[in-house]
């Protein structure tokens, strides 16, 4: 499903990614992990074309996308729910999620029903700013915006941090069911050791912008836990 080769990406002249090799499957689940600042959002900024440059190879469901401008790459399959989850605080939680419809194959008027089981709180704020909600609940409309894009690959930049407890519970259930239950394959950059073992296929650690590395989320161990995530 994404295939990536000898990835760079830089910011400015500032060389951030350093030649990652990393392939997803279809309906796989994949937890990319490592300490602060080695490199984790800017590898899905490099895989979104978000990144000053990058080269190397980008490739989705057998098509190289690296070369495309970021609106292009939405269209043709990544859907992207970024740290701080990005919500426009003027626009209503109706706008929000009709404006995550546009990257979609098959365009829509009305909200699938879907994504209302998924988040029911948002069937009752459609009308409510989404300034107006509280970080759990806008962090659930970020995701289900997402989703309206019909993507092949969800993307995820730290999806629990700073949300209630209470709404983590909710929104890990949410893309273990989307993976497990509708084969939806997911890149999750997560500091939740608990949840990715949870909720992962495989599991990729990056050090310094590279793979340190991969593998089945079983070959875990507490020792590479310690070894390249603890503080």
């Amino acid at each position: 499903m994404l295939e990536l080769a000898n990835l760079d990406g830089f910011y400015g002249t500032s060389r951030a990614l350093q030649s990652v090799n990393l392939s997803v499957k279809q309906g796989e689940f994949l937890s990319v992990l490592g300490r602060n600042g080695v490199g984790k959002t800017t590898l899905l900024r490099a895989i979104l074309g978000l990144m000053s440059r990058t080269s190397g190879s980008v490739v989705l469901d057998g098509a190289e996308i690296n070369t495309l401008p970021t609106h292009k790459r939405a269209i043709a399959g990544l859907g992207y729910v970024p740290q701080g989850r990005g919500i426009m605080p003027a626009f209503t939680v109706k706008e929000t999620l009709m404006l995550g419809t546009c990257a979609s194959a098959s365009p829509m008027k009305e909200i699938p029903e879907h994504i209302f089981q998924l988040f029911p709180m948002l069937k009752e704020f459609l009308g409510r700013r989404g300034g107006n909600l509280s970080g759990g609940q806008q962090q659930q409309l970020a995701i289900a915006r997402a989703l309206l894009s019909e993507p092949k690959i969800l993307l995820l930049d730290e999806p629990t941090e700073g949300i209630q407890p209470n709404i983590v519970e909710q929104i890990e259930d949410v893309l273990i069911d989307l993976n497990r239950k509708h084969g939806l394959t997911i890149i999750l950059v997560e500091q939740n050791i608990k949840f990715a073992r949870r909720a992962s296929d495989r599991f990729a650690i990056l050090n310094r912008g590279s793979v340190a590395v991969s593998g089945d989320i079983a070959s875990l161990s507490d020792e590479l836990i310690h070894q390249h995530l603890v503080v």
